[in-house]
């Protein structure tokens, strides 16, 4: 806290410091202190710079530069004020006047300018234009960085926090090259403002020894150009070693050690061979006539030793592996054997050249990343995601992997090595065959992973190995849940509901609800894509509706009734919700061929009805493609879930909802309706187990369409208000 505050009182402090040095005249003494502080901060300022990993490390650079800037020309200021008036601005400008200029006067300001234009010609324009360069390619890759990001999330390799931080970095990269980029201009700035500085000094100096002090001309160029030199040097090392180390900031690039000095030496000392030749070439250039042999002799032999005993290192030898004895155990039980060979909920096969991807001795992270997505899946769907069993399979393709789910294969994908896989509308730039990338069906390429910079610049979306497995197995997860599901899970998620609230499992104890019930009701829920999050009301629920009727479409009716307005809110897009109906006939014909069974209700259409309903629907989807919002198919309760089920098996994507389940607080927006199919096609189609009509035993028929509902009601005599009124 005491550090904090310091700092926020330290920088308006030395701002107020450097207007008072403007101003008042300071004694020699109190000078001198100030340009050794000056100098002392800027040799701070280069070893900061030099040490940094990345640039960003030091993000308060640009900041800093300015105030840096600003205390120096402050100092210039008031050392040219005792200059002119005193003719005595300290020690600390006169040693070193002395000490360069020597004898001559000439050589002092020829030293003076050399600094002078190295520093504005040399590495002020070097950093300014890297630093603009810098800036603009970082603004132009932020897209694709971001979206980069986004996919990891989603692929469940980075929590909310982490993601969050990383895209503060980005955003803070690119703003600290924003600021560089006119930063660097302070640099340019300050060489030209200390050459014009010096040069006023010496005129002014020359007219005030003449004038005012009745000096000579040989006298007033011997004091005041001595002091003029000194104080120009004085400003401008320190300004020299600032603008060095603006050029480091905006050049450097994370190393493998961090520091500067390290990266160097030991990029160098990869590269014996270069190193022993460049040696033999010095050692060549001694019998040029003319030149000094020694220097080249020494210089050159030196290399050459060098690069040789570089390329004789011997290379570092991984630890050997001590493979542990095996001591004599006992045959393996029965058991054992039903343990290791029973199928597992969820399996990842990889070929051999994949197992990379799971060694951590290899760099191989998806063991992590797979950790990482069991938490997104358990945040999103409320159970948490099976362990995966992970093996290697000789019979496998190469650069390939299959995930099962209870042993059966639901995906499978190739992920050759050494590449990345880029998806993106145009990426006909790079090189390799267009493929169809097994999770959502996008074309993308696999391209060598040295062009992920170049992708990513241009906008792609860029994929690695691991991510894409793992993407892979995050969809098959949310589209197998119901499956993935077990007896075990739902019982360690009625305990923790009898943690938190008790009552609400003692009354589905008095229910006589069983957790097989449960996990049939959360499994279709979890089929439906409907979050078990909200356990606790949907336990409540299944209790009060048990008592009623306990089949599992009408417990899952129930529940999807309560989680209603979160269902379609999830469903919705910025409070609206696009909504799809069905004419009253073709709903009171679906109803007619709703047959309800022991493990749940169907519809039995006629081959007509069936090809109507997939026309109708692949119709919308094509009508509608493209809109912001996806749109629902919304039908009475009782139709609901044996409507979801057939329009699932025709594979056109689209969600069924029931009137219920729409939240109040939604607006309903209906885009289109099912039409009436051609009349054959609505008589009923009769269930093939059941008595005919009037025979003993015979269930009675649905009601039909003149008497089940109106022409403006939906079957089941259940509407939305809303909705018809926007009919």
């Amino acid at each position: 806290m005491k550090d904090s505050r310091l700092a926020q009182v330290g920088f308006p402090a030395i701002v107020v410091l450097v207007v008072t040095v403007m101003v008042l005249p300071l004694p020699t003494g109190l000078l001198d202190l100030l340009i050794v502080a000056n100098i002392s901060t800027a040799v701070l300022i280069l070893l900061v710079a030099t040490n940094v990993n990345r640039a960003l490390d030091f993000s308060s650079f640009p900041s800093l530069l300015l105030v840096v800037t600003l205390i120096r020309i402050g100092l210039n200021v008031s050392t040219s004020r005792a200059i002119l008036s005193t003719g005595d601005a300290g020690q600390v400008i006169e040693t070193f006047g002395s000490f360069v200029v020597g004898g001559s006067i000439i050589v002092g300001f020829v030293i003076f300018l050399i600094i002078t234009l190295v520093q504005f010609v040399v590495i002020s324009n070097g950093s300014s234009r890297v630093a603009e360069v810098g800036a603009r390619f970082t603004l132009d890759a932020l897209p694709g960085k971001q979206m980069a990001i986004d996919a990891d999330l989603n692929a469940g390799i980075l929590t909310d926090e982490e993601a969050k931080a990383r895209r503060e970095d980005v955003a803070a990269e690119a703003d600290f090259y924003g600021a560089m980029d006119g930063a660097s201009k302070f640099v340019k700035g300050d060489a030209i403002a200390g050459l014009v500085i010096t040069l006023v000094n010496l005129i002014g100096g020359l007219v005030v020894g003449m004038v005012q002090q009745g000096m000579s001309v040989n006298e007033a160029v011997a004091t005041y150009s001595l002091l003029t030199v000194g104080d120009g040097l004085v400003a401008q090392i320190p300004a020299l070693l600032v603008s060095i180390s603006s050029g480091l900031i905006v050049t450097r690039s994370a190393g493998e050690t961090g520091d500067l000095g390290s990266d160097v030496l030991g990029q160098f000392a990869r590269q014996g061979s270069a190193i022993r030749s460049g040696g033999a070439i010095i050692l060549l250039m001694m019998f040029v006539p003319g030149l000094p042999t020694v220097p080249f002799l020494v210089i050159g032999l030196g290399l050459v030793v060098v690069g040789q005993r570089l390329m004789n290192r011997p290379e570092p030898v991984p630890e050997p592996i001590v493979e542990p004895v095996d001591e004599p155990t006992e045959p393996p039980t029965a058991q054992d054997i039903a343990t290791e060979s029973r199928v597992e909920p969820l399996e990842l096969d990889l070929a051999y050249d994949m197992i990379e991807l799971v060694d951590p001795n290899q760099g191989g992270d998806l063991l992590d990343r797979v950790g990482a997505l069991r938490r997104k899946i358990a945040g999103e769907l409320g159970f948490v995601m099976p362990a995966i069993r992970t093996r290697d399979d000789v019979g496998l393709q190469p650069n390939s992997y299959v995930l099962r789910v209870h042993g059966v294969e639901i995906g499978r994908g190739t992920a050759p090595p050494g590449q990345i896989l880029v998806i993106g509308d145009d990426t006909s730039m790079f090189p390799g065959d267009v493929i169809v990338e097994p999770v959502f069906g996008l074309d993308a390429k696999w391209v060598p992973v040295e062009l992920r910079n170049a992708a990513e610049q241009m906008g792609h979306t860029v994929v690695d190995r691991s991510a894409l497995v793992v993407t892979h197995l995050a969809e098959i997860v949310r589209r197998q849940a119901g499956t993935l599901l077990s007896r075990t899970d739902v019982a360690a998620l009625l305990e923790s509901v009898a943690e938190s609230d008790p009552p609400v499992i003692e009354d589905l104890t008095a229910a006589n609800v069983t957790n097989g019930e449960v996990q049939s009701v959360l499994a279709a829920l979890l089929d439906d894509g409907v979050s078990i999050r909200d356990l606790v009301r949907i336990v409540e629920t299944i209790s009060d509706r048990a008592r009623i009727n306990r089949s599992t479409d009408s417990l899952v009716a129930a529940v999807r009734e309560t989680l209603g307005p979160a269902l379609s809110s999830n469903l919705a897009v910025d409070g609206q919700l696009d909504v799809v109906t069905i004419a009253p006939a073709f709903e009171s014909a679906l109803a007619n061929a709703l047959d309800v069974t022991e493990t749940g209700s169907v519809l039995r259409l006629t081959p007509d009805l069936h090809d109507h309903l997939g026309t109708e629907l692949r119709r919308v989807v094509g009508t509608h493609v493209g809109r912001p919002r996806t749109p629902v198919l919304v039908c009475s309760p009782g139709l609901r879930p044996a409507l979801a089920r057939t329009v699932q098996m025709l594979g056109t994507g689209t969600t069924v909802i029931s009137y219920q389940e729409i939240g109040e607080h939604l607006q309903i927006d209906l885009i289109d309706t099912l039409s009436d199919p051609p009349l054959a096609g609505l008589a009923p189609a009769p269930s093939p187990a059941a008595p005919a009509a009037g025979q003993p035993g015979a269930a009675p028929r649905p009601p039909t369409a003149s008497t089940a509902t109106s022409p403006a009601t939906p079957a089941g005599g259940m509407t939305d208000d809303r909705l018809a009124h926007t009919v």
